[in-house]
């Protein structure tokens, strides 16, 4: 397929990533970029996410290998998300998302978590920045820390080191033991607390070594905000259980009424939280050992409010219906499969 390169959008430690279009229908998809030699751990990602169909997953459009520069580059083509990440989420919301649109991707993260489990994947590194948002809402991406479990014969598994980012890593996982769903269930529970209020879940931290000693050996767990609903606070209190063991998995957590009686119809303004508390999202702590990709999004605004997603959205924000907005000077890079290098 041949396809043209746009400007990047994300950067991580080695691969980067760049909106692309199709050279003959002008589809419009995300490429993840490295060199060719480099590009083990994509390889990996890439092995992985080409297994993967949900609604609550980024889906994976292909793989090829092209000449660019002189350079042999892997690329992993996947779905365009056009409205950032849960991260840029909060900064609209100016450090706090209220709690119906928690409640609204929470339930969609769930359902991600709870596909990938039942597929014998673990993603290890649940956190908002890895958290894309589109039209219909949120999808877990970044598959580099992803590994697969409870099947000793998979090429990828439990031999691999530990990964993900330390102030979202589960008390187990940042002790060095096993890294699988309960994991991902503390993650999630460190998100929602960050979408609530701006703030890292573990708000003392000062650098990753302290953090992690702190995450391990403590004895403590995030602290639950108390402005949240009881519902909400009851939610957090199964995801951020210390031992694994009594962790609730991604099913009973669907089940959960926090998200089972959530009701994107039946919202008012009074459901929105205000506050805007300093946001230190960008800390470097907050950067898994291969950094994911901050997204850099345009954006303009439309005043119609014409979906449950845009209605949350309103309850606090101005800023309507996010779309992005093509530059008309916008230069593409046309490149091609390299079919000699590539057998999949």
């Amino acid at each position: 397929m041949e396809w043209r390169r746009g400007h990047t959008i994300g950067h991580g430690s080695s691969a980067s990533v760049s909106v692309a279009k199709s050279r003959f229908s002008d589809e419009v998809f995300a490429v993840k970029s490295v060199e060719l030699s480099k590009s083990e751990l994509l390889q990996k990602e890439q092995k992985i996410l080409s297994q993967l169909s949900s609604p609550y997953v980024v889906s994976y459009k292909g793989c090829d290998v092209t000449k660019e520069k002189d350079k042999l580059m892997f690329n992993v083509m996947m779905e365009y998300m056009s409205e950032g990440t849960l991260v840029d989420e909060n900064r609209k919301h100016g450090g706090r998302i209220n709690e119906p649109l928690i409640g609204y991707y929470a339930k969609q993260i769930a359902q991600g978590l709870e596909y990938l489990h039942s597929r014998g994947i673990a993603h290890c590194d649940i956190k908002g920045q890895n958290i894309l948002l589109g039209k219909t809402g949120a999808k877990i991406a970044d598959f580099g820390c992803a590994r697969w479990i409870d099947q000793a014969d998979r090429d990828v598994g439990a031999t691999e080191p530990i990964g993900g980012t330390p102030m979202f890593m589960a008390p187990e996982v940042a002790r060095g033991g096993e890294q699988g769903r309960p994991g991902d269930i503390w993650s999630m529970g460190c998100t929602i607390i960050e979408m609530a209020t701006g703030r890292s879940a573990w708000t003392n931290a000062t650098n990753a070594a302290s953090l992690l000693y702190q995450i391990a050996f403590s004895g403590e767990s995030p602290e639950i905000p108390k402005f949240l609903s009881l519902e909400a606070r009851d939610f957090l209190s199964k995801c951020l259980r210390r031992d694994p063991k009594e962790r609730w998995t991604a099913k009973q957590l669907l089940k959960h009424p926090f998200l089972e009686d959530f009701n994107l119809n039946s919202t008012t303004d009074q459901d929105f939280v205000t506050s805007s508390p300093t946001s230190i999202l960008d800390q470097d702590i907050w950067n898994s050992v291969e950094e994911s990709e901050t997204m850099d999004y345009s954006i303009e605004t439309a005043s119609s409010v014409d979906s449950p997603l845009q209605r949350l959205r309103e309850l606090g924000s101005n800023s309507g219906e996010l779309k992005f907005r093509w530059n008309d000077d916008e230069r593409w890079i046309t490149v091609r499969r390299s079919s000699e290098y590539i057998d999949r």
